[in-house]
């Protein structure tokens, strides 16, 4: 992974709280650990970060790999500290705990700065073994994830096209289905969720990107925000399509959502359609640095209120309307610091967030319209480069 790590800010806190080290034991799974270290493997490893640089431990399996790949100043491998050995001796948990404090030694690293994430276990092991370990709360690495390199937004804008792909298989097969009995019908056969998904499952295959679920939600389905989906799709209902994959090589996110009708799913969608639309062009407009994402989210309130919806911020209680934030970050997560919501703190350039604005109502159905943009200094970027229309084409 090419990415330019900052690590300023946490050696800074390190310093400011007079401790040696930060570590990470996770796998590659971890986006933290990734990102810190430049490498991903199946099975925890240890990262450890100090004023001087940054240290790997990991199996002799993974040695070879880690030297080639990881952006590590240096890797040392388990049995540089005996530890088939010291498992053997002491049992796997023990085992493990020594052989970390062992290498923290040989870093000087008395004193320890942990993750929110960090297993309970091995800390408490390391305290045995007489390190000190204390749980960093403020989310350092989050925060310093949260600012995207150029090479970082690249990936994700790779990703997002090959999203715009899945969507636009998603798009032609919804708008070249006949309607039979009310049903969208393809090949003779209904057109389900599940036939769309799997061909959008495909498409990205192909786009060198996965996916653990998407969203293809008709109806009542599309009302419910984060429904899958299910069953055959339906003319003159609304059906959100949304889209979240993950390139396997670099393990960027993209996320784009769509909603889309065949035939006419009357007035009141419409306007549902219409409202959100403006919503979503109002938040756009909102965006730049140093506004926060709390004052996004404002916008896109406003807009949906005005119009007579409800709004979690109107109604806390509500069940339909706006039922959640206006977006989120996006990267080695998918959901991802900052965020877009009542909560949000200040948006920096270099951000990567979502502009998703809905409206729901199981009686109507769902709308929701999703863009994934770049904060710069006097407004964004945007990295999605797809039609916003209700009508279904193959264009």
């Amino acid at each position: 992974m090419n990415v330019d790590v900052d690590l300023s800010s946490l050696r800074e806190y390190l310093e400011a709280e007079a401790i040696d080290g930060y570590s990470i034991d996770a796998d590659g799974t971890d986006s933290d650990q990734r990102y810190v270290s430049g490498f991903t493997a199946p099975d925890p490893y240890q990262t450890l970060v100090t004023a001087e640089g940054v240290h790997l431990l990991v199996s002799g399996l993974e040695y070879g790999r880690a030297k080639a790949d990881a952006s590590a100043d240096s890797v040392t491998r388990r049995s540089a500290y005996d530890y088939q050995q010291l498992v053997a001796d002491h049992g796997p948990y023990e085992g493990k705990c020594r052989m970390v404090a062992a290498f923290c030694a040989d870093h000087g690293v008395d004193s320890l700065a942990v993750p929110r994430s960090f297993p309970t276990g091995t800390a408490d092991g390391l305290r045995a073994q007489g390190l000190e370990v204390t749980v960093e709360p403020e989310g350092i690495i989050e925060g310093v994830r949260a600012t995207k390199t150029e090479w970082e937004r690249e990936q994700i804008q790779a990703s997002q096209r090959a999203n715009e792909a899945a969507m636009a298989t998603a798009e032609a097969l919804i708008a070249t289905a006949d309607i039979e009995d009310g049903v969208l019908v393809h090949d003779g056969e209904p057109l389900t969720s599940e036939r769309v998904k799997t061909e959008i499952e495909v498409t990205l295959l192909r786009q060198g990107c996965s996916l653990d679920d998407t969203i293809v939600a008709c109806g009542a389905d599309g009302a419910d925000p984060h429904n899958r989906g299910s069953g055959p799709l339906e003319a003159d209902e609304l059906i959100v399509v949304d889209i979240f994959p993950r390139d396997k090589e670099t393990g960027y996110f993209a996320d784009m959502t769509r909603t889309f009708a065949r035939g006419d799913p009357g007035e009141e969608a419409r306007r549902r359609y219409e409202v959100t639309k403006t919503a979503y062009e109002a938040a756009l407009e909102a965006v730049e640095a140093g506004v926060t994402g709390a004052d996004v989210h404002d916008v896109v309130c406003d807009v949906i209120e005005d119009a007579g919806y409800d709004t979690l911020r109107s109604d806390p209680s509500a069940e339909t309307g706006f039922i959640h934030g206006t977006g989120h970050g996006v990267g080695l997560d998918i959901h991802e610091a900052p965020s877009v919501s009542p909560a949000g703190g200040e948006l920096k350039a270099g951000h990567v967030i979502t502009i998703e604005p809905g409206l729901y109502d199981p009686d109507v159905g769902g709308v929701r319209i999703e863009d994934l943009v770049v904060v710069t200094e006097d407004g964004y970027e945007n990295l999605t480069d797809y039609r916003v229309d209700l009508e279904p084409t193959t264009e």
